[in-house]
């Protein structure tokens, strides 16, 4: 049985694209339909592979936005990067009917399970985001009991993923805090700047909460508010990370 979820995970798949809606002018989210999907747990990822017809290929690793589901339905948010070799096709040029290659559900440490009952807080730097998504959507799926609570830190309100589901969301399911690092909504209460020791003590869970932190983005951002979350009070073990690299490769 482990052998053949092992092998689950590794086998190249054959993913058709049926939804795409934009969610920044560089973000795109992918609906897929994955033959064979064995299901996957809030925070895992995929890779995806492209082939060239001269036989070149790229992967790519990405996070799955969307809660687990039977019906095979999976979504991935693709940023586009600078000079990506994947990136660039996946927000431009796919378009619904096209197959792409995929594997998965990968990752097992960056998860959030339905049985967890402590507080939640989820910290989100840029496309970091996704993965927690994911989770925030699973709860809701679930109508978990579990308190979330999120701070997501972005250059600006346009570079907001999600932003009218968020918005939702905020009202009656899931706290919601934004660090605006370069420019901020009229009347923010907050000039621009990075997630600090301020943000963390007064929008985050106590620490006596012994609440599991998920942090992800990239890895300037994860390093400093895993240390911020720790001189806070919480607990090294109970500090959950996901990091990028500057292509946006998963660390």
């Amino acid at each position: 049985m482990a052998g053949t979820a092992v092998l689950g995970r590794v086998t190249w798949r054959t993913a058709t694209v049926v939804g795409l809606h934009d969610e920044t002018p560089t973000a795109r989210t992918l609906t897929l339909a994955v033959r064979d999907w064995p299901g996957h747990v809030a925070g895992q990822h995929v890779d995806v592979r492209l082939t060239a017809p001269d036989g070149y290929s790229a992967v790519r690793s990405y996070s799955i936005a969307s809660p687990p589901s039977a019906d095979g339905h999976i979504e991935i948010t693709v940023e586009q990067l600078p000079n990506g070799e994947v990136s660039p096709y996946l927000t431009e040029e796919v378009v619904a009917g096209d197959e792409l290659e995929l594997r998965g559900p990968i990752g097992g440490w960056f998860v959030w399970r339905s049985d967890q009952r402590e507080p939640i807080q989820l910290l989100a730097g840029g496309s970091g985001i996704v993965p927690l998504m994911g989770m925030i959507r699973s709860r809701l799926l679930t109508n978990d009991a579990a308190p979330f609570r999120l701070l997501y830190s972005v250059r600006e309100p346009e570079a907001i993923f999600y932003r009218e589901e968020l918005e939702a969301l905020s009202a009656k399911h899931v706290t919601v805090n934004y660090a605006y690092t370069r420019a901020v909504p009229k009347d923010w209460p907050r000039p621009p700047g990075r997630v600090d020791r301020d943000l963390i003590a007064s929008v985050t869970w106590p620490a006596n909460l012994n609440a599991t932190c998920y942090v992800c983005g990239p890895t300037g951002f994860v390093e400093t508010v895993a240390d911020l979350l720790s001189m806070a009070g919480n607990r090294r073990e109970k500090i959950r990370t996901e990091r990028f690299g500057p292509t946006g490769e998963r660390k």
